[in-house]
């Protein structure tokens, strides 16, 4: 039997914190990585705890997965950059997008086709109406209406982000376990597989 398969979460506010939570069951090497604060406003729809606010989303998640469930991840609290994606996704097995911005995705497609690595993308629509799993090789990166657009604030998307955390969870899972690739079209009324 191989060494696990490392994942790398890019992004782990609404979409990536509750799916790696969801995920802890995987023989996997976790790594994440988020530039990003806690904030109070993120209690709500993020996998934070309280005693979060203020800390790095990266060190907060490696630090609440390793303390609730014994997972031990690695965490990177930095921004994905041209200057520094092959050194923090290096290793990778999967890459997993759960950013929330189309700057940061393309980058990220970027680096997987040259690297071969296999990227699969998860997206909340900015109106909150449906959600969206796909692998590279079939996802374009759809411009922000507006530079920084808020998708997971606060609660009111949260019965939405669940059914799309939970699919992206089993998709990632059914990955490392026997190599399946589906896509996702994720609705309040269904989840239904595209691929």
């Amino acid at each position: 039997m191989g060494a696990p398969m490392r994942i790398v979460f890019c992004g782990v506010g609404a979409l990536g914190s509750h799916t790696a939570v969801l995920c802890r069951n995987l023989d996997a090497t976790f790594v994440f990585i988020d530039f990003d604060r806690v904030e109070s406003k993120n209690l709500l729809a993020q996998a934070y705890v309280k005693q979060s606010v203020g800390k790095n989303k990266a060190e907060a998640l490696k630090a609440q997965l390793l303390n609730f469930h014994g997972v031990k991840a690695e965490a990177f609290g930095v921004r994905l950059t041209k200057d520094n994606v092959a050194q923090l996704c290096a290793g990778a097995g999967l890459l997993v997008d759960c950013f929330d911005n189309a700057a940061s995705r393309r980058l990220l497609s970027d680096h997987a086709r040259l690297s071969g690595v296999p990227l699969l993308h998860a997206a909340l629509s900015g109106d909150g109406t449906f959600g969206l799993i796909r692998w590279d090789e079939r996802f374009s990166a759809d411009p922000e209406d507006h530079s920084g657009q808020a998708t997971c604030e606060g609660g009111e998307h949260l019965p939405l982000l669940g059914l799309l955390d939970g699919a992206l969870a089993r998709t990632i899972q059914d990955f490392v376990k026997g190599g399946v690739r589906r896509d996702s079209m994720v609705g309040l009324a269904a989840v239904t597989p595209t691929s």
